[in-house]
């Protein structure tokens, strides 16, 4: 319960939590040989100290008790006190009611705790002005004021030495920091090469550091690679068998141009599944390489979308644009390509679709929404998947599909570091794809 509770309030970076790991233990050394060490040592000495002065200060009393009357008090106490270091008074009419012992003073307690103790009759005792102390001791004659030095009760209060351990403590600390900031750095970088990785950049990175952080990078690396290879394997495979099918598709067709043309149109139908089949293969196994990222404006992208839609006679509007105007780094054929497949999907399944974009601080977001049948909020995942289609969600009267368009909007959502979001539009009924990407 304890640990959960702290948890909440831990630094969450690396950099903040590494500076609490090597602080926390300084603090605490310090507290702990202040308190147990040098305020015990320091007490020790002050209580050592009084008490040799308050032999002088009982004798003090002693010779103002033996005189018989107050002038040969004062007498007396006059040819003693300049060579104790003692200024006498008798009587006193200034004495404080109570003791007073400032604030910040680490050893006056002990001070007034030893003077009480070896010297009887004390009334008050003041150490209000540092570097002196005033006691009043109650004599036959009156009150006797006995001021000296403060130098000689106790130490010297160890302001110097703490001082000293606060800042040697700061200069250790920062010169382990800046250490330690050497090794963090090679994490950070395999971070943010991970980061970068995630969005579809590949950053040079060279493992450094330390033996287990050159290990961690050397297999972010294997990773990295082996994924590259698996990648770029797919989409050779993919481009490889779809190219070599067009060869005898475009045979077939030409065939079926010399049957006749009421025998041959099913076959012909058959055909052009085929290469819209063969298309949509082409068209997933090439969003993994996409394009460069570029200084983009979101709004140019929609307008081009919307203007390929009115040529195809497409029921296609706009809706709200918000910051569309503000230049992103974006793959802008990825992003066409998956818009398209968003528009194609919400057209096949519906009669009506709208688009829009709106940019922020820290992503892009383009949306496609349609008034068509949508899909139940439980098979979300599954239409995500490439090669599934939901039939019994969705309208299948207007050709066949492979299960690939939302796919690839996936993947091309991925390779900018976001997401692709399937939901309910408000606007139309229908379904509504988001395409959220990291700035």
């Amino acid at each position: 319960m304890f640990f959960g509770w702290l948890k909440k309030y831990m630094p969450r970076g690396i950099y903040a939590r590494a500076a609490l790991i090597l602080v926390l233990p300084i603090l605490m050394l310090q507290l702990l040989v202040s308190v147990v060490f040098i305020q015990r040592h320091f007490e020790g000495v002050t209580r050592l100290m009084t008490s040799a002065v308050n032999i002088e200060l009982r004798f003090l009393v002693d010779t103002a008790n033996s005189e018989a009357t107050l002038a040969g008090a004062r007498a007396a106490l006059g040819r003693i006190d300049d060579p104790l270091e003692i200024n006498t008074l008798l009587p006193a009419q200034d004495a404080v009611p109570q003791d007073i012992i400032p604030f910040v003073d680490l050893t006056g307690g002990t001070v007034v705790e030893t003077l009480r103790d070896g010297v009887s009759g004390i009334v008050a005792v003041s150490l209000e002005r540092r570097s002196r102390v005033v006691v009043w001791v109650e004599t036959r004659h009156g009150l006797l004021r006995m001021e000296l030095r403060r130098a000689r009760v106790s130490a010297s209060n160890p302001h110097q030495l703490l001082v000293i351990m606060v800042v040697l403590g700061g200069l250790m600390t920062a010169i382990a920091y800046v250490f330690l900031r050497n090794q963090l750095r090679p994490i950070k970088r395999m971070a943010r090469a991970a980061t970068d990785y995630g969005k579809g950049r590949i950053t040079p990175f060279t493992p450094t550091g330390a033996i287990e952080v050159r290990a961690a990078g050397m297999a972010f690396l294997d990773m990295r690679n082996r994924l590259e290879r698996q990648t770029q394997s797919r989409t050779m495979m993919l481009s490889g068998v779809s190219h070599d099918l067009r060869t005898p598709l475009t045979r077939l067709r030409l065939g079926l141009s010399m049957l006749d043309p009421q025998d041959a149109e099913p076959l012909v139908h058959d055909v052009d599944d085929m290469e819209r089949l063969l298309d949509a293969f082409l068209d997933f196994a090439r969003t993994d390489a996409g394009d460069s990222l570029e200084p983009t404006l979101p709004a140019k992208i929609i307008q081009d979308v919307l203007a390929d839609a009115k040529r195809m006679n497409h029921d296609v509007t706009v809706g709200p644009m918000e910051g569309a105007h503000e230049t992103v780094r974006l793959r802008p054929l990825a992003i066409r390509r998956a818009m398209d497949n968003l528009i194609g999907n919400a057209l096949r399944y519906g009669t009506k679709a709208e688009i829009g974009v709106s940019v922020t601080d820290r992503a892009v977001r383009f949306w496609v929404e349609d008034n068509g049948p949508g899909i139940p909020p439980e098979r979300y995942d599954e239409a995500l998947s490439p090669f599934v289609r939901l039939d019994p969600a969705r309208n299948q009267d207007k050709g066949s599909g492979v299960g690939l368009g939302l796919s690839i909007v996936a993947d091309i959502a991925r390779t900018h570091g976001g997401v692709l979001r399937l939901g309910v539009s408000d606007r139309l009924g229908g379904l509504k794809a988001e395409l959220v990407l990291a700035r």
